[in-house]
């Protein structure tokens, strides 16, 4: 398969000129759902987790908390990668995520699982801040088609992961869950030989600084935190608690791990419609109707019973986590001179607003319950749509943004 040039200019020319290279991107999504397998290990795990460590839905709510710190680091990461190719981290990314987050059913206490997520953490960050970058230089002037690309493999591990890790529970216990970790370092091997001539770095003549690019990017970022803040508190309260909130009401851990399965698949399919949707209608648009039909599907969700809630479901995973491509390729559009700069300022924003409101959301289950606390996330989730109005139009195509 033909590389991609690792000089700059040849780059710089590939992320507005070049065709979508779909085989690249490809490759790429297929690394991210390697990743994404290990990193959905935790919401199915946590009941048990909970159970075997006496553990409160706020301490469960912080350990989701911790595995984001690292995130922090987004922005200075992005910096370093707009100064140099960084792609051995993500090849590295799929082994430094599978260790952690195989070990967390031998974890004795609760300090060494908070030790384990944080590692796990720093995986996750080393990963996703440069990946968005090659994926939009590599998907030319169809960014929104490439981030869906990218973003499936993530939307579909999250879908496999809990039926992997519960399938690993029921045969080996718990505690016996740890060799799987050799399929995430075996693929770290095998990405090393596909991604090693793979260069991402920027024209040094054309970079911002973190300050400059912040300015250059706050019409975007402003209205995009608020947007985060609102689409958090639906995205807590289902892809974290949604197992434990069915396993709860039902008593059926393979049922709780197949809601979250169902969620995350509707979430593929919504993650591959939206992009290309975005480039064609605009992102605003798509973004609109997403965090509509989010709050309103969640809010039936909690107050239907029986199978029929999982129609509200089916809904919920489809709006719910379609956005991220959207913003993903808004990010990108906005930040020409320093892309991956501006990747992990959205991370890091994105980061503080979830780990911020899985700790509320889990406060909130501790003291209304969680199906109270799925109304409340509804009626939040409703506040994004003001700012949606404000980001600016015009950005993706040309063509009704």
């Amino acid at each position: 398969m033909k590389q991609t040039a690792s000089l700059p200019d040849q780059e710089n020319a590939a992320s507005s000129h070049a065709a979508f290279q779909t085989g690249q991107i490809l490759i790429l999504s297929i690394c991210h759902f390697i990743h994404d397998v290990y990193s959905s290990f935790f919401a199915p795990l946590l009941p048990l987790l909970i159970e075997k460590l006496s553990l409160s839905l706020t301490q469960a709510g912080f350990l989701s908390t911790v595995m984001q710190l690292p995130a922090l680091a987004n922005p200075l990461l992005g910096s370093l990668a707009d100064r140099t190719s960084v792609r051995y981290f993500i090849i590295l990314a799929p082994a430094m995520t599978a260790i952690p987050m195989s070990l967390l059913g031998l974890a004795p206490g609760y300090g060494v699982l908070l030790i384990l997520l944080f590692v796990a953490g720093i995986s996750v960050a080393m990963f996703h801040v440069p990946a968005p970058v090659m994926v939009a230089r590599l998907a030319g002037n169809s960014k929104g088609k490439g981030m869906s690309f990218f973003m499936t493999g993530g939307e579909l591990a999250r879908a496999v992961g809990p039926l992997v890790v519960v399938g690993a529970v029921s045969l080996f216990g718990l505690e016996g869950i740890y060799p799987v970790m050799t399929v995430g370092i075996a693929a770290s091997g095998w990405l090393f030989f596909r991604f090693r001539a793979v260069s991402i770095t920027v024209d040094r003549s054309g970079r911002n600084g973190l300050l400059n690019t912040f300015r250059q990017m706050r019409p975007v970022l402003l209205p995009l935190s608020a947007i985060l803040v609102a689409r958090g508190f639906m995205h807590a309260s289902l892809a974290t608690f949604l197992p434990t909130f069915v396993e709860a009401e039902t008593g059926n851990l393979w049922l709780a791990g197949m809601a979250l399965t169902i969620f995350e698949l509707c979430g593929v399919a919504g993650v591959m419609t939206s992009g290309p949707l975005s480039d064609r209608f605009g992102r605003r648009q798509i973004l609109l109707v997403s965090l509509v039909g989010g709050p309103l599907s969640l809010f039936l969700f909690a107050w239907i019973g029986g199978w029929m809630r999982f129609g509200a479901l089916v809904v919920a995973g489809f709006t719910i986590l379609s956005t991220t491509p959207v913003m993903l390729a808004m990010v990108q559009e906005h930040a020409q001179s320093s892309p991956a700069a501006a990747n992990g300022m959205f991370m890091l924003i994105s980061f503080m607003s979830r780990s911020a409101v899985v700790v509320i959301v889990g406060f909130a289950g501790d003291h209304i319950g969680l199906r109270m606390t799925y109304f409340l996330s509804a009626f939040i989730g409703l506040g994004a749509l003001p700012f949606i109005m404000m980001l600016p139009s015009g950005s993706s195509r040309g063509r009704g943004t």
